[in-house]
């Protein structure tokens, strides 16, 4: 006020100013250094004299002691991140990538900022506009004339622009007018280091642009000179940093110069003026290392600034020398203005820059990269983690990269992996490191960058825009290409817009990558993106003979110029255009056309390329070496499906990828499941059983047809014409059908045709009816033409002789391919992934329990919970008797479930739904058709409501059916049950029918010995035709076939190991045999001769002499007598017959109807044969095996060819890991069924941590057995176990029992779990030891979750052995690093408590007791003295406090008083809107977790300590002198405590203290929750709440304020410590005893606060439903919304308020969201609406107040200037003018020049002067 009375004198003497008031304006002068924001207004009290002394005291004091720091330093040294990065903020950067118009700028910390062309400063931009407008582009100055790579720059974030995905945009600006905008012509000083921009270039030097008004900065010539730089490169814009030489005229002139070394080594000093205000980033400062911490250095420069230094910016290789009071030279990195945060880095390459700055890695770039078997070599929680790569180079990992994507961090999980994979993101030039990530979802992406693609790459990707030139593809976030017009399709499009859309996925292929400028060219074309010809990458690749396909770019008179991939493009001469006569190009050919060009010429070092059309057109290609693929007819194939197209597919067989078609209708026999299985596969799709049934020289075609395998596997083919003869069943299928039969081909590519007459047994008239194309049959030759090469068929079911069972070998082929498309269906990721999950599960005669959705007359329809999005369907027949509602429950039964169309077929009919009764194998049953699918139908068995499954067709050649005699719903059928419940039918019964159609009765010749089988025992002549290794095949001399098993080539007496028996015979000889049973062909079953009336199409034989003899009888031995004959144990000799890969087991066979199985583990010994067992043993080759196992029902032979045939204790054996338990160890499987644990404690000889993270599921492993327990065995890994000859020595020993331990001992072990007992440590599989809490740690933890993470199972620790009880079994072991000598268990960065023991805890007694001594004394020192004391420890207290939950903290209120003036103002406590919130002076807060809480030592110990010291004491006479001195000191221990209890002031300490002071104050909340706060500090939550409610019960009904505190401290504590259904109870409660409003507002403070946003936002929209005529709870949301930074839904917010509240509202609620705009939104949004509501409202000058002090806060000079001038023209009263001129005044003296200051004074003046002249008229 001073001030202002001498401005504006009102007359008289001058008064002095108070003592107190020139106190005041001095800590306002100081205040100047700090933020600006400030505290809502509160009511201030007058100072008093004796205040006023207090304050100048303490101001004294503090000079003193030189403690005064402009800017307060870090609590937490962390890395800049991009969160805290704000517009005009300074920082030094690097130029990493310069473009024509953007230069790309390395921050520091990783990050990036864009430079615009238009950035640069305000003479680059003036020079740009007038080359632009004047069209001469020749001479443009662009920016890489400018800038270059390496080069550091002072620059200002100018803007934060949001992206498309929603990340931040850093934009950078150099104009000195911004980056040196603090900066004033007084304020300029010789020796400073400046960056400025040329602004023109004269004769005798350079004006150089520094950015400060009313300067001009002159480079001369000769300093430019001197530097060896022409003037002629110094061009306008030229960026350069300065050093300022001379100063002149007041800092109007100022004269520089570009002498870097000077430049570089200037080091900024006090004497230049340099404050926390003009600060800029490079300057170089002598400062003093003032605190080291774990994640930096906290530094004092300039006397008193304070700085941080990160751990990426300090020396890597002087980290330990660094101590405080060290003097280092730093360089500035950045200066935050808001908080005045200064980043410094100490790196050398930015204390000397003229060395330059390598803006590339010196190791290459290895951006992308993925990097495997990192290691973790510290980690910064609130930073990031620093990894090394294998090759030690060192990468950084920022704290958003060691998890993924909306995912909780978790670093100590991170911390505490051995190895990391990591990418490589970036390299950061300002810290000369690479950024990684170890993100799986980054690190798994094919493609993170440009370089990471190749021209000719197919990929897939997603339209993002259709533009007018082409559509954009984005590949991943960060990679997009455009498909040009031309390439969106293989014609031209006129309207693309209607076949692409937004988000649509599409395939294409590469065309081009320039990875440099980060662009790609894609095509859709579906010739280029379908092409298997070899690519033109390059010129080199375009050899002449080669074929590829390319489009045309160009047309012209002389032929096409073609276009393949990158740059490679070749012409097409008008003579190589076409085979005909090509005259004008244009009018056959088009822009964009796909073709085949053939290559005449190339020569790759001229880049030339000649190309023809005609030549590729006649086929004249180089041949493909993948067609010389060796693919015999019959081999069992895999191959991978390539394409789909409409009669066949594609596929490449594997694993050579040699193309092969497989054509739809050999998918199955079945012609509905060929569809299916087409639907289901999609490219990329592995196809297994594949047979080759042809091979030509252009094509292989493949079957999967189960019976033409069958038939190709069991060699029943004819392989040419020669082969065929009359009588021959042969296997094929419906090639082509022509009025006069059907042509059936079969493999090999033979022919035949079936006329009309010999298609059926029945008359067929419509031979197009008869058959499907590709329906299997099987045939039998009839005719032979010799000398056309043609056969005639039949196809009639009487005259073929068809296997046993071959109906239902066939059904259950066919639902065995249902299934399989059904886990196809439910396997694939689509959105009803889940829902054909479920369908595939559901089983036919399955029971639900379902809602009837809709009951119609052709049926009824429900629906189901559990199943959303199914149909199902019930027909009127199955509906039918049963009365149905909508919404009823009813059961139901499955008929056919489609997963495809998720539709299910059910009947609700009560003989179907009932009780199941069972059926009997061999009886008949009468059966009803209750669903037809296609070649499957659904029949009912008679009345016991059992369903099963049965093929519309009895036979493979059975045609198409009248539909007067097809099976219908309803139709009886008569059926006989071969088995009650079958596994492939899932349950259901197999039933055998046959259609009661007449057969034709055999011809006794027919029947007649030789013409259609042959019997058991009969001598026959036969040549040998194929030999394989397990059977012989030999033709007879009647033309049929017989097969020979290996067993009965030679006498068993003659079989020698390793041999093969089939060999002996060669193809072509004759041989002699004798018929010992007969073969199934699809089923490859030995049947004996013994069954009646049978005859069999491949005749058994045996070739052994001894069996040849006719004077032998042989008997028909079954199988089952034959495996009744072996024995466990017994050795055999058997032949390797099969391998099957799928399960890894072998077959042997013994004779033709004995196989046994052999096991992996039982095959092999060597774990490395375990890849390729198949390789030991070849097919067809003499083993010997031992007997496993033998059943004869179920038929199980298992045998082992290792030499052992069972499990033995001490013995070594092979084991397969099958799974990890973290709790015992390894779950091992063993041969011969056998299941074995491993504990964790057996695992190696040497324990090391995460023992379990070597192996895998499926591993194999050595095992050795140590003893069997209940049918499982303990296995041990120890190599001292399995060779205990060439074992290292042991470091773990084994101990098998206690005896073996000792006390004292030191020994490892693993974690088992952690419990309120102590922690459980496995020392032995058989024996495990506790630590107790006490003996674990020497910090005091009062949860043990805290144990739990930090020691999770199999955690390996060192132990000492304290005690040992054999009789309990007990081990007690101590963890403590005194023990054990290792480091504690927990960390110290957990910040827990030490546990007092031994002499500290008498220590800490005796300091307690010291304490309450002095307290009493404390009350004798004068009051000011005691206050202060007391003032000491409490603000201690309170710095420990967490974040405002509700309970905020205060000590008294002359106490705020004096911190007030102590404090930083910078930092201020924001205060709640609303009703305030509860003050506690107590030091609990109310935000952190139990685990950090430290409980309170009980009396009970203190006593107990005290007792122990008297005992002690007895034991020594005490004199008299020593007794006097006790009653003396119990005298005043006595006095102390009546002063105690008398002491108002005192914080009570106990349950008694609190309960005795609310008997006196019941009704006072502060001291309720002083009570609640101390059993919290104790971690008693539950005697809280009781508190709370006690204080609920207590508190008069009157005191609604007081109960409210209550009330918002108990929902504080329900929010922290409950769970949300009791914080929804307490708040339910609060609101029916409260005022609602302030319940809901402080409850949505408090989910604000606890950064629970969903629950906060909920509230809130329930406060708008229910007091929407408060104007505060419009202005409390809209205050979250900003600080959520959600502007747009706050002007929303606005919107609805202004409709809702009486329109005298309206005013005041847009001022408030215009403050809030200012605080946390958008300025320039916030001062618009100050504008809009002043120029309604002009004369609101309270408005116009609130509106200059935010100017003043968040705006520029001119801004504020601007407003004051329109304030002081208002039209208002002249008090209110006089009002605005002072604070006018008031500005221009703080912020201002004499020249503006004296500018005001003459406006004031004038004001004066116009109103006297206004009075006088």
């Amino acid at each position: 006020m001073a001030s202002i009375e001498e401005d504006f004198p009102r007359g008289g003497a001058a008064r002095k100013p108070t003592e107190s008031k020139i106190v005041v304006e001095k800590t306002q002068v100081d205040n100047l250094f700090q933020s600006n924001e400030q505290t809502e207004p509160k009511k201030r009290k007058e100072f008093t004299k004796d205040d006023s002394k207090k304050l100048k005291k303490q101001k004294t004091d503090g000079d003193k002691r030189g403690e005064l720091t402009l800017n307060a330093a870090a609590k937490c040294v962390e890395i800049l991140h991009i969160k805290n990065v704000k517009e005009g903020m300074l920082m030094l950067g690097c130029v990493k990538e310069v473009t024509d118009f953007e230069v790309t700028v390395g921050l520091p910390c990783g990050l990036r900022g864009f430079l615009s062309i238009k950035n640069i400063c305000a003479s680059y931009t003036k020079l740009l506009t007038e080359q632009l407008d004047s069209d001469d582009t020749n001479e443009l100055c662009s920016l890489p004339h400018l800038f270059h790579p390496g080069m550091v720059l002072r620059c200002i974030v100018a803007k934060l622009d949001t992206t498309k995905g929603g990340s931040l945009s850093i934009q950078l600006s150099v104009n000195p007018k911004l980056v040196n905008k603090s900066l004033t012509s007084s304020s300029l000083k010789a020796g400073m280091v400046l960056s400025g921009c040329v602004e023109s270039v004269e004769d005798h030097g350079c004006i150089i642009d520094i950015g400060v008004s009313g300067t001009k900065a002159f480079l001369p010539q000769k300093a430019i000179k001197a530097k060896q730089i022409q003037p002629k490169e110094l061009k306008v814009g030229q960026y350069k940093t300065f050093q300022v030489e001379e100063v002149r005229n007041n800092g109007r002139m100022v004269q520089l110069s570009v002498n870097h070394p000077s430049v570089a080594q200037a080091c900024a000093e006090l004497s230049q003026g340099w404050n926390l205000t003009n600060l800029l980033p490079g300057l170089l400062v002598n400062a003093t290392v003032k605190k080291v911490t774990k994640h930096g250095l906290l530094l004092s420069f300039l006397s008193s600034f304070s700085g941080q230094v990160d751990f990426l910016h300090m020396e890597p290789e002087q980290g330990s020398r660094y101590t405080e009071g060290l003097q280092v030279q730093a360089c500035v990195l950045y200066v935050e203005p808001s908080t005045r945060l200064v980043g410094m880095s100490l790196r050398g390459y930015l204390l000397q820059p003229e060395t330059g700055i390598d803006f590339s890695p010196a190791g290459g770039d290895r951006i992308g990269e993925v990097v495997k078997d990192c290691k973790m070599m510290a980690m910064h929680h609130v930073s990031g983690a620093l990894l090394e790569l294998p090759d030690k180079t060192p990468v950084f990992v920022h704290r958003n990269h060691l998890k993924e994507l909306n995912k909780p961090a978790n670093e100590n999980k991170v911390f505490a992996r051995p190895e990391h994979i990591c990418r490589i993101l970036d390299w950061s030039p300002m810290e000369q490191i690479h950024f990684a990530t170890l993100r799986k979802s980054v690190i798994e992406k094919p493609f993170y960058r440009y370089h990471d693609l190749q021209a000719g790459q197919v990929v897939e990707g997603t339209v993002s825009v259709l533009l007018s030139h082409g559509m954009v593809v984005h590949l991943s976030n960060h990679i997009k290409g455009l498909v040009p017009r031309t390439h969106l399709a293989d014609i031209v499009l006129k309207n693309p817009e209607k076949k692409y859309v937004e988000g649509m996925k599409v395939k294409c292929r590469v065309l081009s990558v320039d990875a440099q400028s980060n662009s790609m060219y894609l095509s859709r074309k579906k010739a280029l993106v379908e092409s298997s010809l070899p690519l033109f990458l390059s010129f080199t690749d375009a050899r002449p003979g080669r074929v590829s396909h390319g489009y045309i770019v160009c047309i012209k008179g002389f032929g096409c110029i073609v276009r393949f991939y990158n740059d490679v493009k070749g012409l097409v001469p008008l003579s190589e255009l076409s085979s005909e006569p090509v005259v004008n190009p244009e009018e056959v050919f088009y822009v964009g056309q796909v073709l085949k060009a053939k290559v005449l010429q190339c020569d790759p070092v001229k880049e030339k390329l000649l190309l023809s059309f005609k030549a590729a057109a006649e086929g004249d290609t180089e041949e493909d070496p993948k067609t010389q693929f060796d693919c015999e007819v019959g081999k069992r194939l895999e191959a991978k499906l390539v394409k789909k197209s409409v009669n066949a597919l594609e596929v490449a067989i594997l694993p050579d990828e040699v193309h092969a078609v497989l054509p739809i209708m050999h998918l199955s026999d079945q012609a509905s499941n060929c569809h299916l299985l087409c639907e289901s596969l999609q490219e990329g799709d592995i196809i297994s059983n594949l047979v080759c049934f042809n091979r030509s020289k252009k094509n292989i075609t493949l079957t999967k047809k189960p019976t033409v395998r069958w038939s190709l596997e069991d060699g029943v083919i004819a392989k040419d014409f020669s082969e065929i003869t009359v009588g021959m069943q042969l296997v094929g299928w419906i090639k082509n059908i022509m009025p006069y039969g059907v042509f059936v081909e079969f493999p090999c590519g033979l022919t035949g045709l079936a006329p009309k007459s010999a298609m059926a047994d029945r008359f067929i008239t419509d031979t197009t009816t008869a058959f499907q194309l590709g329906q299997t049959v099987i045939a039998k030759v009839t005719n032979l033409h010799e000398e056309k090469q043609r056969f005639l068929v039949t196809l009639k079911v009487s005259e073929l002789i068809s296997p046993e069972r071959d109906a239902q070998t066939r059904l259950i082929n066919g639902l065995q391919e249902r299934k399989a498309v059904n886990e196809m269906l439910a396997g694939r990721v689509l959105d009803n992934n889940e829902l054909r999950q479920d369908l595939a599960a559901l089983n036919v005669g399955q029971k639900l329990k379902l809602t009837v959705a809709s009951v119609k007359d052709s049926g009824a329809t429900f629906k189901s919970d559990d199943l959303i999005g199914a149909t199902f369907v019930a027909t009127k027949q199955h509906i039918a008797g049963v009365n149905l509602t909508a919404g009823q429950k009813a059961a139901v039964l499955i008929l056919h479930v489609d997963v495809l169309s998720a539709c299910v077929h059910v009947s609700v009919s009560p003989k179907l739904v009932g009780k199941k009764k069972s059926v009997t194998e061999g009886l008949k049953y009468t059966a009803m058709v209750q669903y037809i699918d296609n070649e499957f139908a659904i029949v009912s068995l008679g009345d016991t409501s059992q369903l099963t499954v049965i093929q519309t067709s009895s036979h493979l050649n059975d045609a198409i059916l009248p539909e007067a005699d097809r099976l219908k719903v309803g139709t009886t059928l008569e059926v006989e049950v071969l088995e009650p419940s079958h596994d492939e039918l899932r349950g259901l019964p197999l039933v055998s029918w046959e259609r009661s159609a007449p057969r034709r009765q055999r011809t006794t010749s027919e029947n007649q010995t030789g013409s259609k089988g042959h019997r058991f025992g009969e001598i026959l002549k036969g040549t040998v035709r194929t030999i394989k290794p397990a059977c012989i095949q030999v033709k007879l001399e009647d033309g049929s076939t017989g097969s020979v098993h290996v067993s009965e080539v030679v006498e068993a007496a003659d079989v020698r190991l390793g041999s093969f028996p089939t060999s002996s015979v060669k193809v072509g000889s004759v041989v002699t045999g004798r018929v010992i049973g007969g073969r199934e062909v699809s089923s490859h079953r030995f049947l004996p001769f013994s069954h009646p009336r049978f005859t069999y199409t491949i005749p058994e034989l045996t070739l052994i002499p001894s069996k040849l003899d006719k004077s032998v009888d042989l008997k028909s031995v079954g199988a089952e007598e034959k495996l009744s004959s072996y024995m466990v144990g017994e050795e055999v000799t058997c032949f390797v017959s099969k391998f099957k890969s799928d399960r890894k087991c072998l077959e042997l066979t013994f004779d033709p109807c004995v196989t046994g199985t052999v096991d992996l583990l039982a095959m092999i010994t060597d774990p490395k044969d375990a890849s390729h067992p198949e390789k030991l043993y070849k097919l067809g080759q003499a083993v010997r095996a031992k007997v496993v196992e033998v059943r004869a029902k179920p038929h199980r032979f298992v045998l082992s060819l290792t030499g052992v045939h069972q499990l033995e204790k001490g013995s070594t054996t092979l084991g397969i890991v099958i799974n990890i338990l973290p709790q015992t160890g390894l779950l091992v499987k063993l041969p011969f069924g056998g299941m074995g644990t491993v504990s964790v404690t057996d695992l190696a000889d040497a324990y090391r941590p995460n023992p379990l993270e070597i192996y895998s599921k499926d591993q194999l492993i050595r095992c050795y057995l140590l003893d069997e327990r209940n049918g499982k065995w303990q296995l041990s890994l120890r190599p001292s176990r399995l060779n205990p000859e060439q074992a290292k020595p042991v470091k773990d020993a084994e101990v098998v029992s206690l005896d073996k331990l000792e006390v004292g001992q030191i020994i490892r072990g693993f974690v088992k779990s952690v419990g309120e007992q102590g922690i459980f440590i496995r020392l032995a599989r058989n024996i495990t030891g506790r630590s107790q809490l006490q003996q674990s740690t020497r910090f005091f933890v009062s949860n043990q979750k805290v144990l739990s993470e930090h020691l999770p199972p199999n955690t390996l620790l060192t132990t000492k052995i304290l005690s040992i009880d054999k009789k309990e079994e007990f081990v007690d072991l101590s963890l403590l690093p005194e023990d054990t000598g290792k480091p504690d268990i927990l960390p110290e960065s957990l910040g827990l408590p030490l546990r007092l023991m031994g002499e500290e805890k008498k220590k800490h007694d005796m300091k307690m007791s010291r304490k309450r001594l002095l307290s009493g004394s404390e009350q004798k020192l004068p009051e000011s003295q005691a206050v202060n004391k007391k003032r000491k420890k409490e603000k201690k207290k309170a710095r420990t406090d967490g974040n405002d939950s509700g309970v905020e903290v205060y000590f008294r209120e002359e106490e705020d008083e004096e911190t007030g003036e102590k404090a930083d103002p910078g930092k201020v406590i924001p205060s709640s809107s609303g009703v305030s919130r509860l003050q506690v002076p107590a030091g609990f807060s109310w935000d952190v977790g139990l685990s950090s809480l430290k409980p309170t030592a009980t009396q009970d110990e203190d006593s107990s300590d005290a007792e122990e010291q008297e005992a002690g004491a007895k034991h020594q006479k005490k004199s008299r002198y020593e007794l006097e001195q006790e009653k003396k000191a119990a005298e005043k221990a006595l006095v102390q405590r009546e002063a105690e209890l008398m002491d108002p002031s005192l914080r009570p300490q106990d349950a008694a203290a609190f309960e005795r002071l609310l008997l006196s104050s019941p009704n006072s909340s502060l001291l309720w929750l002083q009570f609640m706060a101390h059993h919290l500090q104790a971690t008693q939550i539950e005697q809280a709440r009781a508190v709370a409610e006690r204080a609920l019960k207590t508190i008069s009904f009157r005191e609604e304020q007081e109960k409210l505190n209550v009330w918002v401290a108990l929902l504080n504590l329900e929010n922290m410590y409950g769970t949300a259904e009791s914080l929804k109870k307490v708040f339910e409660r609060a609101v029916m005893f409260c005022e609602p409003m302030p319940v809901h507002q402080q409850l949505a403070n408090i989910y604000a606060s606890s950064n629970k946003i969903k629950e906060a936002e909920g509230l809130y929209k329930t406060m708008l439903k229910r007091f929407r005529q408060h104007k505060a709870v419009w202005v409390s949301y809209g205050t979250f919304l900003l600080q959520q930074g959600q502007s747009d839904a706050a002007s929303v917010l606005l919107q609805r308020a202004l409709k809702s509240l009486p329109a005298k509202e309206s005013v005041d609620v847009i001022a408030k969201f215009a403050q809030l705009e200012f605080r946390y939104g958008d300025a320039e949004r916030g001062r618009s609406m100050f504008d809009k509501v002043l120029t309604s409202y002009p004369k609101r000058t309270d408005l116009w107040s609130v509106f200059i002090d935010l100017m003043v806060k968040y705006g520029s000079q001119t801004d504020v200037r601007a407003l004051f001038d329109r304030v002081i023209h208002l039209s208002v009263s002249v008090k209110k003018i006089k009002f605005f001129f002072k604070r006018y005044l008031e500005y221009e003296k703080k912020h201002g020049t004499p020249q503006s200051i004296q500018t005001v004074k003459e406006k004031a003046m004038e004001f004066v002067e116009a109103k006297g002249t206004e009075v006088s008229k």
